[in-house]
């Protein structure tokens, strides 16, 4: 065969492989065409047309004006200058009682140009070392005897040897309505100052945050509130503090839970803590324990509930009115006492000075008497 016939062919072979190729290569048709019915039975007759609500509706006009979204960035601007980064350094033991210095960070807020600082209790407490990061780069570093702290609220105030510094405004936290807008700014993962805003989820929350120790009246915002946040200030639009960013909720599946203490609760504490350097309240002068299984198999107890009295101290009003270690305190003026934290509670909102009856066992016996509330002593 001629070699141009060999090569005409060839290509003639690799045209009819191409485009067999390409059929093969192609998407498969898919009839889906539905079949006819197979019935014969006749359709339904239509039924009688539906009776409108309103033939005469409109839809209502579709509206363009949305309110404006407030400026968080001004906000942040007349806040940030008072806020600041709060430093600390402890002494730790580790598994094999080995000391180990412990790094912490927290944040708080100028609260009189004259160097009152506000913070949490737990971010200085403990701490060897504690220093103040001021907005304008000044660091300051706190002594002692400059701190003053309630625990049971969780506030602290210390005072830094400054002076006309940015103080902040004092809002009413009681005004707070859920949806209102708010802003954190603190010292967030101790990485320096930051803002992060949220909304008023709920106010008046109770959330116990040590065995013993509940935190009340506290705002629970979905601000993003992160370690290092804690003593910083929550604020409204208006740049007024109106809580203490305290504690949030860690959990899997969680968002959005952060709570400050309201200023309603916390300003008398901060006022007590300027003045006498700490809280003066009715004190009875008992450790308790809340009565459970375990402490009525324990002590053999005759009752299920009320409070234990684990110590008192001596010439306390406890003392006083002859209560011992082992006793349960049952019911005072009235109220019968199931907790710990119920007693102290009622203890706290009643006067110094005042007389209160106790009702409690010892034994198989159940007993009276009565005690003047006494002044707490100043901690140790």
């Amino acid at each position: 065969m001629p070699k141009r016939t060999i090569k005409y062919t060839a290509v003639s072979l690799l045209l009819v492989l191409s485009v067999l190729l390409g059929a093969g290569c192609a998407m498969p048709y898919i009839d889906i065409t539905p079949e006819p019915p197979t019935s014969t039975a006749p359709l339904p007759a239509p039924g009688p047309p539906p009776t409108p609500i309103n033939p005469a509706w409109t839809p209502p006009p579709t509206g363009n004006e949305s309110p404006e979204l407030p400026s968080i960035a001004d906000v942040v601007a007349r806040v940030k200058p008072s806020v600041v980064a709060i430093n600390t350094e402890a002494v730790s033991f580790d598994f094999f009682n080995r000391p180990f210095t412990q790094q912490g960070a927290g944040s708080g807020w100028i609260l009189d140009e004259d160097g009152i600082i506000v913070t949490n209790n737990h971010v200085v407490a403990g701490a060897n070392t504690i220093t103040v990061s001021l907005d304008d780069g000044r660091i300051f570093t706190i002594d002692a005897a400059s701190v003053f702290t309630d625990q049971l609220n969780d506030l602290a105030v210390l005072k830094i040897d400054a002076q006309d510094l940015p103080a902040l405004k004092i809002g009413y936290s009681s005004k707070l309505r859920v949806g209102d807008w708010v802003v954190a700014i603190g010292n967030a993962l101790g990485q320096g100052i930051r803002a992060t805003q949220g909304i008023v989820s709920r106010h008046g929350v109770s959330i116990p945050i040590t065995q013993g120790q509940t935190l009340y009246d506290l705002i629970e915002t979905s601000a993003a509130i992160n370690p290092g946040n804690s003593g910083g200030p929550l604020v409204n639009l208006a740049g007024e503090v109106i809580g203490i960013t305290s504690a949030k909720i860690a959990a899997v599946g969680v968002e959005g839970m952060g709570y400050a203490i309201s200023t309603e609760t916390a300003i008398p504490i901060i006022e007590a803590l300027v003045k006498n350097g700490y809280v003066i309240r009715p004190w009875l002068g008992v450790i308790l324990y809340t009565v459970d299984q375990f402490a009525i198999s324990r002590y053999e107890l005759a009752v299920e509930t009320g409070v234990l009295v684990t110590q008192l101290v001596s010439g306390s009003p406890a003392d006083k009115a002859g209560l011992e270690p082992g006793d349960v305190i049952v019911n005072i003026d009235g109220v019968d006492i199931t907790s710990a934290e119920q007693l102290i509670r009622l203890i706290h909102a009643s006067q110094v000075s005042q007389t209160i009856v106790i009702t409690y066992w010892r034994g198989e016996t159940q007993n009276t008497t009565s005690t003047a509330l006494a002044k707490s002593p100043p901690p140790p």
